[in-house]
């Protein structure tokens, strides 16, 4: 009956995950059956997977396994209810297991095959792998007793002996949705058994000594990797089990422990010594653009695997980059008769944006001082110049442009503090002015750009921006570069880049900040960073620019991303703490000298021609604090202070109306709230003044709530001040 109600299956299947992951807590006396009834339910499960197989390729209907979420959302419940009673789920999993794959063996040595029934076997051996690599995996939320680990030795015998089967027919085609579901058995099988804290006794390790001939851990990744790379060699054309491929390889590359018995491996050094498209065929340029997302993940594992033994080896590491040296020589030489129109753009684009990944992967690994700089003096200045060049030519092209931008991001991610250069280096200087060049080229050629559809907006221009945001962001806010040095010595790649940043954040209207998540998040914690310690920047920008900013800080103050929000608050304590100071000590100057001052800073000016600016964000502020359901309270009171003490008339208002909306017999108690909130908070932003406030809030804020159950009323009284 699955067909007729697939969707109920879920609710049945949580309704039992829910009563077998009680029993460790049941105290009372009568019994709860589970251990009778919950093998049925198992049986059931199993059962009506695999009748649902040669169903669904007689009558054409949909296939439960095309649907990776749902078959994932079912085996993360049944890898609970199968651990209960184990022993008879694991019966029932050899007995159709042993049947299954008979049949399977049989099948394939008919001459000639019979494509339909093994069609059916291969769809039935695929559901088994999966359900025992949930068991396998629901170990951690049941019994880990040592007879079921020797069970779970049993299972993965078998689908061992499996795997070793279908890879030998794998030049025959293979079955993509069964080699899914070997991946995740492996997932699950690392998750278990392999890694730092497992115990080296397991009576899995018995079993597979005793059937395999795998007696240690070191034989198991050996095992893994061989698996890695029978997937990368032969599927290449499914991207499903590239990326689940690449997936386990990193994963496998993470451990302390395992990744050092990893780099051992033959296998590994194979990988290690011929990272080309000859050997993994997904590194070449006959795969889809779209397809080459995976090789950041593919570097990324073999750069961690590279960094274990390298330490301060330059000629370990060179012999490591010898191809993407080729690559880059290759492109760096087409490129040079791009004027002439004498090369092949397509193949040329393809082995750029092939090399931008694989280096972001590499520079993502690199995160020690050493191997990071090995890998900026190898691309530093011999071939950045080819990657600037690509953005003048194809900035109009995504494709080209977004996996260059990327790796420029996170060329100058200072990650685990690895730029740290000595003293008499340049190369902070130098990182920066790279990633100022890349910023202003690609910003200043993308505004050139119109016309571009809506639906377009975000992949042809909205995107590549926010990785610019990103890029600024990570510099400055990086501590690697002293940026006094580049005014005082008439270095404008600081100002460039800024400007070009403004540049491009008024090209984007603000109604499109905030509904494209992944821009908005980039764009506040740039402006967080400006606001912090590039205040003056932003204080002498032209009115129509400072006032877009403030506009965009009070629209994401309201924002329902805890990110935004964040860093619209942080930048908005900067921007009030230096002008409050600002405006202080105008007031010290006139009051001890008595003569006029200088012309007053643009952001003042503005300020003082719209106050309502600051006016509306106290009043937005105080009103999320105080009556809304707020996840970053410390953040959004930081500040309201400086708020408060710029506009302290406006406060009294808002205050007073806000006593004058409740009933006659709340008035005087809310008025004696508001002065408990300013008691004993002198006019001033220092730390210990900044605390006191923050308490006083605390307090007020759960006065308040406990007062008033009703409706909101603090939006009503705002906008009637």
């Amino acid at each position: 009956m699955w067909q007729f109600a697939p969707n109920s299956i879920h609710y049945l299947l949580s309704l039992w995950q829910r009563m077998v992951a009680s029993v460790p807590y049941v105290k009372a006396s009568e019994p709860h059956l589970l251990e009778t009834y919950t093998p049925e339910v198992t049986q059931a499960f199993v059962t009506s997977r695999l009748e649902s197989v040669a169903v669904v390729l007689r009558d054409g209907l949909e296939d439960p396994l095309e649907d990776l979420g749902m078959v994932q959302q079912q085996l993360d419940q049944m890898s609970i209810i199968g651990r209960c009673e184990y022993e008879k789920t694991c019966a029932l999993l050899v007995q159709l297991f042993d049947q299954s794959a008979q049949r399977y063996q049989e099948l394939i040595n008919i001459v000639p095959p019979s494509q339909v029934d093994i069609a059916i076997q291969e769809g039935q051996l695929t559901w088994l792998v999966y359900i025992i690599a949930a068991a396998i995996g629901g170990r951690v939320s049941f019994n880990t007793a040592d007879e079921y680990d020797a069970m779970d030795g049993e299972l993965i015998c078998r689908v061992l002996q499996l795997m070793n089967l279908t890879d030998n027919r794998i030049s025959q085609g293979g079955c993509e949705k069964l080699e899914l579901a070997m991946i995740y058995f492996f997932q699950q099988f690392r998750k278990i058994y392999v890694g730092d804290q497992i115990q080296r006794t397991s009576k899995v390790y018995k079993r597979l000594s005793e059937v395999l001939g795998v007696s240690d851990e070191s034989m198991v990744l050996s095992v893994f990797v061989r698996k890695i790379l029978t997937n990368l060699k032969y599927w290449s054309r499914s991207e499903q089990i590239i990326n689940r491929t690449l997936q386990l390889l990193s994963d496998l590359s993470v451990g302390y422990t395992s990744v050092r018995k990893l780099v051992k491996l033959d296998e590994v050094q194979f990988m290690l010594n011929n990272h080309t498209s000859e050997h993994f065929p997904f590194l070449g340029s006959a795969m889809q653009i779209s397809d080459m997302r995976c090789r950041s993940v593919f570097y990324t594992a073999l750069g961690r695997l590279l960094l274990i033994n390298l330490g301060e080896d330059e000629e370990k590491f060179e012999q490591f980059m010898l191809p993407l040296t080729a690559t880059f020589e290759a492109v760096g030489n087409a490129l040079s008769n791009a004027e002439s129109g004498v090369f092949n753009e397509n193949e040329t684009k393809k082995q750029l944006i092939g090399l931008a990944r694989d280096l972001r992967g590499l520079a993502f690994a690199f995160n020690t001082k050493i191997s990071y700089m090995m890998l900026f003096e190898w691309i530093y200045p011999t071939y950045t110049p080819i990657l600037h060049r690509a953005i003048e030519l194809w900035y109009h092209d995504p494709t080209v442009t977004t996996p260059v931008l990327k790796l420029f991001a996170e060329l100058v991610v200072n990650r685990s503090q690895r730029l740290q250069f000595d003293v008499s280096s340049p190369n902070g200087v130098l990182l920066f002015r790279e990633a100022s060049k890349v910023i202003v080229s690609y910003g200043t050629r993308l505004l050139t750009m119109t016309n571009i559809p809506k639906d377009q907006m975000y992949k042809m221009k909205l995107k590549g921006i926010s990785i610019c945001f990103s890029m600024l962001k990570s510099a400055l806010c990086g501590g690697y570069v002293n940026f006094g040095v580049f005014r005082w010595y008439g270095d404008v790649a600081l100002d460039d880049a800024l400007n070009t940043f403004v540049k491009m954040l008024l090209s984007v209207p603000q109604s499109d900040m905030l509904h494209y998540p992944k821009l908005s998040q980039t764009y506040y914690v740039l402006l967080e960073c400006l606001a912090q310690d590039h205040m003056n920047f932003l204080s002498s920008l032209e009115p129509q620019l400072f006032l877009y900013i403030l506009s965009s800080i009070s629209e994401g103050l309201s924002s329902s991303d805890t990110m935004v929000c964040a860093g619209c608050c942080a930048a908005l304590d900067h921007l009030v703490t230096y002008i409050f100071k600002k405006v202080s000590k105008a007031g010290r100057k006139r009051r001890t000298s008595g003569t006029e001052q200088p012309e007053e800073e643009t952001c003042l000016r503005v300020l003082k021609q719209h106050p309502e600016i600051l006016q509306q964000m106290l009043s937005t502020n105080l009103n999320i604090v105080i009556f809304e359901e707020c996840r970053n309270q410390w953040s959004m009171s930081r500040p309201l202070l400086g708020l408060i003490l710029l506009n302290e008339e406006y406060f009294n208002q808002l205050r007073q109306s806000i006593i004058n909306n409740q009933l006659p017999e709340k008035q005087v108690v809310m008025a004696q709230w508001f002065d408990s909130l300013m008691e004993g908070i002198e006019r001033n932003l220092q730390t210990k003044n900044r605390e006191r406030f923050t308490q006083n809030l605390s307090v007020f804020r759960r006065d308040v709530n406990d007062s008033l159950k009703g409706p909101n009323i603090l939006n009503s009284s705002i906008y009637d001040v």
